[in-house]
């Protein structure tokens, strides 16, 4: 049997790989940075990932590639980076579906929670309520009572999206009925809004904050607890006669589990920075968004709420995808 090694010797060696770690995170990074995006080119996700990493290449002095690795609502990006080297040369443009999707599909290749270390929650945002202008509906109340007495047809990007599942919490906690319709992301479905052939639609507010804005369509209500700046008419749904009612959308930045808190801690740093400057700023205001921040522990309790959250919704919803 070997003996143990002295005290002497084991302090020696946490130190020394103290000293490697602080080392590697002071050469990082060394080559160029690939930010995943788990969608297509396009929408709300793409251009703010494409913004911060335009910033943080500046910052940290070498290329920040953005790639689209789109499908399975997120999964081949989810599971990618899961997989990919815990070096800080990986990292993840992460949202609600990160959070929804192992309730959703029968198998995923990743935990949310345990495969990722969290960097920085960038953005929230809430869901929005829309209907058609021609829709004899102002107020959420009205909406409701047209539910209960008719067939009415409720859009959303897709099925088990999180506009989706806000949509059935609606449903359930209101007591009304309609028709869901699922569509291949937010854009197809506000088309067909906008041309009369859906009732509503629930999607994320930066979607649809435009087609308000110029009257093509008409918001009801916002998801989060406060009204959304970007439309600070619009009452929430617990003021609309659903109190405690909240979904709030979300991005954030995530690298594989094992990434050194150091790089963790400088990308959290950087990020915060750029989420401030008066350009990055005023854009995301203008398309609806809300700077987050943060630690990386604030985006870790969002995911830690958010993931035993869905499950019981996704099942009311009847919404489990293949």
């Amino acid at each position: 049997m070997s003996e143990p090694l002295p005290r002497r010797a084991l302090l020696g060696a946490a130190l020394g790989l103290a000293a490697v770690g602080s080392a590697h995170a002071q050469a990082w990074p060394d080559r160029a940075i690939r930010l995943v995006v788990p969608v297509s080119p396009g929408g709300s996700v793409d251009p703010l990932a494409r913004l911060i990493a335009r910033h943080l290449a500046e910052s940290l002095g070498q290329p920040v590639v953005v790639e689209n690795h789109a499908g399975a609502g997120g999964n081949i990006a989810f599971e990618m980076v899961a997989r990919a080297r815990p070096d800080g040369h990986t990292l993840l443009v992460g949202w609600d579906s990160l959070a929804i999707n192992p309730a959703l599909y029968p198998r995923v290749g990743y935990d949310p929670i345990r495969d990722f270390v969290p960097i920085i929650q960038t953005v929230r945002t809430a869901q929005l309520l829309v209907v058609r202008p021609s829709l004899p509906a102002t107020t959420v109340d009205e909406f409701l009572a047209l539910a209960r007495r008719g067939p009415l047809t409720l859009g959303s990007p897709g099925n088990g999206s999180i506009g989706h599942l806000a949509a059935e919490l609606l449903k359930r906690r209101a007591g009304a009925e309609w028709t869901h319709v699922p569509y291949r992301g937010g854009g197809p479905a506000l088309a067909d809004l906008i041309a009369g052939h859906l009732d509503a639609v629930f999607l994320t507010l930066p979607a649809a904050t435009e087609h308000v804005r110029a009257g093509r369509l008409r918001a009801l209500a916002v998801s989060t607890t406060a009204r959304a700046p970007a439309l600070p008419a619009v009452p929430t749904l617990a003021e609309s006669g659903l109190p405690g009612f909240e979904v709030t959308s979300w991005q954030g930045l995530l690298a594989p589990a094992g990434t050194d808190p150091a790089i963790i801690a400088r990308l959290n740093a950087e990020t915060a920075r750029i989420l401030a400057l008066p350009e990055v700023a005023a854009q995301l205001a203008a398309q609806g968004f809300e700077p987050a921040g943060g630690p990386p522990a604030a985006l870790a309790t969002r995911l830690a709420e958010d993931v035993p959250r869905w499950p019981e919704v996704v099942k009311l919803a009847g919404a489990r995808l293949d």
